[in-house]
């Protein structure tokens, strides 16, 4: 923006320049013309009373002191033919001049000016001068080039002054557009000085306005999830309490065991609700541990509900950008599809890899598949929440990563989920 509004200063300057300049140049141009040959006029017309009344011989003289004292060509001719002065022919302007006519006309020497001498015996003497080329032209190659320069100088000190400004107009939208970036990147923190015109001014207090209104937003929202959160304590107390009084002692161990990572899951999502920053730094997990974590507590589902499971686990530690409670919640959640989107008895398989700077969470599975807009918030084909999928991409962009639902080579669904090294 700089930059356009400098070039459009810059040519708003030139054309102003031009309209004034070039007028100014050929009236340079013209005075100098007129001034060479009014001279020459003048020189000329000095001679009509020694013409019109002294003899050839001091004609010849005062015209041959003329010629020397202004170095131009200077002749008189006479009836008879004969010419005083510098030589020269006779010219079509000269011979209007015989005829009792004074005029001015162009030659291709110069200017040539005829002035027609009446009133003496034998008929009408003709004094001719020309103006050189030269002379017409005389010092307005220097006025072009100062006017040349003066018009440069010009436009450099307007891109001068229009940069100047620019820099006033361009710098606070700068600023702007800075701590937009920064809000995006969740800094919500990020003011901006209000400067340069009202309008930017105004733009800047929205801004600011928009980014207190945020904060207040979000710190409400962790407020009421981390409340939601709190309520659910009640009824896994109870669900505790059930627990404990199955009479099977693996049954009420199993039942204790998922109660207790529920009530993990929600001391999570409270402590992320009510102090974990959008702006804090990067929390890292161990996928590693993770996934074979999450993965034995669905096995024994698997188990009771006849699924095959083929693990391919690489060796740990994986640390993943990625907090611990959040990847365990993906984990859960391409597991979870599995088991409530395909029949018993389904086999599904979870592998674990190194990819160069990604570590790749495949679970695939030989059910009737899945369709790609299962992945956007809130949709679902099973009559589920539609969250579980999304739960797991939002985690693997958070690390930089990413998730690819395909179908696999034997049938079924293949849910890649890419996560960033830490």
């Amino acid at each position: 923006m700089r930059a356009r509004l400098t070039l459009l200063a810059a040519a708003v300057s030139v054309l102003i320049l031009v309209a004034f300049l070039v007028p100014l140049a050929l009236l340079v141009r013209t005075v100098a013309e007129d001034r060479a040959t009014v001279r020459a006029t003048a020189d000329a017309q000095s001679l009509v009373p020694v013409v019109g009344t002294a003899d050839p011989e001091a004609v010849r003289l005062t015209v041959e002191q003329l010629v020397a004292d202004s170095e131009r060509e200077v002749s008189v001719f006479l009836p008879d033919g004969t010419v005083l002065g510098s030589t020269a022919a006779r010219t079509p302007a000269v011979a209007l001049a015989e005829r009792g006519q004074s005029l001015t006309a162009e030659s291709a020497a110069g200017r040539e000016i005829v002035i027609a001498v009446q009133g003496r015996p034998g008929g009408t003497w003709v004094i001719r001068t020309v103006v050189p080329r030269a002379d017409l032209t005389e010092g307005v190659g220097r006025a072009w080039l100062v006017l040349t320069l003066l018009g440069v100088l010009l436009v450099l000190i307007g891109l001068a002054v229009a940069d100047r400004l620019a820099r006033t107009l361009v710098r606070p939208i700068t600023d702007l557009s800075a701590v937009s970036h920064r809000l995006a990147n969740a800094e919500l923190d990020a003011r901006v000085t209000p400067a340069g015109p009202p309008e930017l001014r105004e733009v800047a207090g929205a801004l600011n306005h928009l980014a207190g209104r945020i904060q207040e937003l979000l710190v409400q929202e962790r407020e009421q999830v981390a409340d939601l959160s709190h309520r659910l304590r009640t009824p896994l107390t109870a669900l505790r309490l059930e627990a404990e009084s199955l009479p099977d002692p693996q049954d009420a161990a199993r039942v204790a065991a998922a109660v207790d990572g529920l009530e993990r899951a929600v001391t999570g999502l409270i402590r992320q609700a009510r102090w974990r920053s959008p702006a804090a730094g990067t929390v890292t997990g161990d996928a590693a541990a993770i996934v074979a974590e999450r993965v034995a507590f669905w096995s024994v589902l698997a188990e009771d509900t006849g699924r095959a499971v083929r693990l391919d686990l690489a060796p740990g530690p994986l640390p993943v950008g990625v907090p611990a409670d959040e990847l365990a919640a993906a984990v859960d959640a391409l597991l979870g599809n599995v088991f409530a989107h395909t029949p018993d008895g389904t086999p599904f398989g979870v592998r674990l890899a190194v990819d160069g700077e990604r570590v790749v969470l495949t679970v695939a599975d030989q059910g009737p598949g899945i369709s790609p807009e299962a992945v956007r918030r809130g949709a679902s084909l099973a009559g589920s929440t539609g969250l579980g999928l999304d739960i797991a991409r939002r985690a693997a962009q958070a690390s930089g990563g990413d998730l690819d639902l395909r179908s696999g080579t034997g049938g079924g669904a293949e849910v890649s989920l890419r996560l960033g090294r830490a």
